[in-house]
This record gives C-alpha cells, sequence and structure tokens, in this order.
C-alpha cells in the first residue's frame, strides 16, 4: 500500500471505547429455567450479541463492499430536486448540449480509470461527497479534537457564527485541493480519504459539520497520504501548509483519529472500486463529467495493443482448459477400460 504509519498511542480512551465499555455494562444478562442455583446466572454468548450480516454491512459502508456509501444516499433528495428542475428546465427551453459526443470524425475516450482516476476530476467529486454530508447531516456530534474553535487551523479568528453556516462546495474544493497540490498527492489518495472519513463517522458515531470539517478532512488526508502513498508526507510538512498549525496539534490530531478508527486502516480494493464508481454516479448526478479527450493516433494504436495482448492471454488460458479436459476424460476413460477388463 505504501509507507508505513507511525504514531504513539494516546494515553486517553477513546469515546468509541468508553461507549463500548458502557454498553457491556448495560447488557442484560439472561436466566434460564433449567439452570440450578448453584451454576448460577447464564451468561449470552458474544455470538448472541454481535449484529446480523446485513445490519453490519449497513453500518459499516466503508468495510463491506456491498453496503451503500453514505455520501451516495445522503445525495439523493438533492439529487431528485434537480433531476426535477432539470427535466422542468428542459421542457421550456431544451437549450445547446454542453456534453461531448462521438462522431463519425472525431471519438471522445475517458482516460479516468479506476486505477488511475483524474486527479482534479476525483477532487471535485469527493469535495462534493463532503459537502452533502454537511448539508443533510442528522446531527451535531462532534468531538473537541476536531472543534475548530477549540484547535484553530490559522491565526485569524474564528467567526462567531463558524458553527451555524454551512460551507459551499467551492470552499470545500479549494481547501482540498491546496493540500494535495502542495503535498503532491495522488487521485487515489483522495478515494481513500472519503473511505477514512465516512468509517470515522461510523465508528465514532459523529457527523461532519461546519466547525469541524475541515479538521476531519485534515486528519483523513494526512492519513490517507501516510498509508497510500509510497513517499508518505510527514506532519512537519503539513505545518509547513497550514503554517499557523502546530506538530504537536498534528499529532494529537493523528493519534486520536486512529483511535476512533479502532486502527482499521485497510482499505480492500473491492471498497476502493466501490467508493470510485460511487463517485462517478455522484458527478453524473450533479452534472460533473470527467474530461472528455479526443482518441487520438498513439492512444488507439496502444488500445489496439492491450486488446490484442488480452485476447491471446486468454486464448491461452481456454487452450489450457482445454488440455486439462481432455486429460481428464482420457483418464476417466482408462480407468473405466481397467474397470471393464478386470
Amino acid at each position: 500500500m505504501g509507507g508505513s504509519v507511525s504514531c504513539c498511542i494516546s494515553p486517553g480512551e477513546s469515546p468509541k471505547i468508553h461507549r463500548r465499555e458502557v454498553e457491556l455494562e448495560e447488557c442484560p444478562i439472561t436466566t434460564t429455567e433449567d439452570v440450578s442455583e448453584d451454576t448460577g446466572t447464564y451468561l449470552q454468548h458474544i455470538s448472541d450479541r454481535e449484529l446480523p450480516d446485513e445490519l453490519a454491512q449497513e453500518a459499516n459502508p466503508s468495510d463491506h463492499p456491498r453496503a451503500s456509501t453514505l455520501f451516495l444516499n445522503k445525495s439523493q433528495t438533492d439529487v431528485r430536486e434537480k433531476r426535477k428542475s432539470n427535466y422542468l428546465n428542459h421542457q421550456m427551453s431544451p437549450g445547446l448540449l454542453t456534453k461531448k459526443y462521438s462522431s463519425c470524425s472525431t471519438i471522445f475516450i475517458d482516460d479516468s480509470t479506476v486505477s488511475q482516476p483524474n486527479l482534479k476530476s476525483t477532487i471535485k467529486c469527493v469535495a462534493l461527497a463532503i459537502y452533502y454530508h454537511i448539508k443533510n447531516r442528522d446531527s451535531n456530534r462532534s468531538l473537541d479534537i476536531f472543534d475548530e474553535k477549540k484547535h484553530p487551523l490559522s491565526r485569524e479568528k474564528v467567526p462567531d457564527d463558524y458553527s451555524v453556516i454551512d460551507p459551499e462546495h467551492k470552499l470545500i474544493y479549494r481547501f482540498i485541493r491546496t493540500l494535495f497540490s502542495s503535498a503532491q498527492l495522488t487521485a487515489e489518495c483522495a478515494i481513500v480519504t472519503l473511505v477514512y472519513l465516512e468509517r470515522l463517522l461510523t465508528y465514532a458515531e459523529m457527523d461532519i459539520c461546519p466547525c469541524n470539517w475541515k479538521r476531519i478532512v485534515l486528519g483523513a488526508i494526512l492519513l490517507a497520504s501516510k498509508v497510500w502513498d509510497d513517499q508518505a508526507v510527514w506532519n512537519v510538512d503539513y505545518c509547513q501548509i497550514l503554517k499557523d498549525i502546530t506538530v504537536e496539534d498534528m499529532n494529537e490530531m493523528e493519534r486520536h483519529f486512529l483511535e476512533l478508527l479502532q486502527f482499521n486502516i485497510n482499505v480492500p480494493a473491492s471498497v476502493y472500486a466501490k467508493y470510485y464508481f460511487d463517485l462517478r454516479s455522484l458527478a453524473d448526478d450533479n452534472n460533473l463529467s470527467f474530461p472528455l479527450e479526443p482518441l487520438s493516433n498513439k492512444r488507439a494504436q496502444k488500445l489496439e495493443a492491450i486488446s490484442r495482448l488480452c485476447e491471446d492471454k486468454y486464448k491461452d488460458l481456454s487452450k489450457s482448459a482445454m488440455r486439462r479436459s481432455v486429460s481428464v476424460d482420457n483418464l476417466v476413460g482408462i480407468k473405466h477400460s481397467q474397470a471393464v477388463l478386470s
């Protein structure tokens, strides 16, 4: 995956761990009628208290490939309104087509793939996903470590209404783009950042809101850059980007972020792919199309070469499969002949 994560364990207990202890203390101890007084009470087995697979997947979309991403669910209400508005506007005035379409003379292709996504478009989609998280949040549950008022990122005075006014999509995009551009991070790192962000919201049972979104995004980017990129960005490097934040503050935020994630920094390929394609769906729903480039001769030759290579590979696989099938048939025939002779 890339560089290893190195940090110290915070001496304080994380809220998530504390909540688990409270839940276990409040968990009732059931008794059965056939248990004698000498054997005491019957303690419920831990497997009886675990959530079913379906509920676990719904609760942890950043861990399970079949669970729907949180940001896509958050955006559905606004998407339906936009589709309705666009339909009415199209009925009133069709206007000009803004999307590029292939013709006999020119073919447009999308070079953004799941393994090499377009950086600018991916950052825009991730910023839009965070925007919907903030706009359609259920409540304002937060932690002090992420509160911008208590831990400011700059020397400028934090406005009194900092926890009330929702940030616009452009503001979130500029904040993320500045960090990615200065630290020279990749588009894949942006997708992992969103995975960690939703995992934090799920594990810590909190919301991303106007008072904490910058520090939560910063913590997710900090962790994703260390796990994903081969050349990890040090905490002191981010202090050079955000010149008024201290290394001690960055280290403390990183420790809390890891504890709230229960040190689960693994991102399976299936989860990564799910987030990529859901971001593509979010882009389509909000008219944030990925850039289309005309198909050049050089690019066409490269695609043709890849196609031939894949075709030859599948031919070899089919031939080897046929040889195995024939050998098995021969073996069965030999055993059948031996059985007849005997």
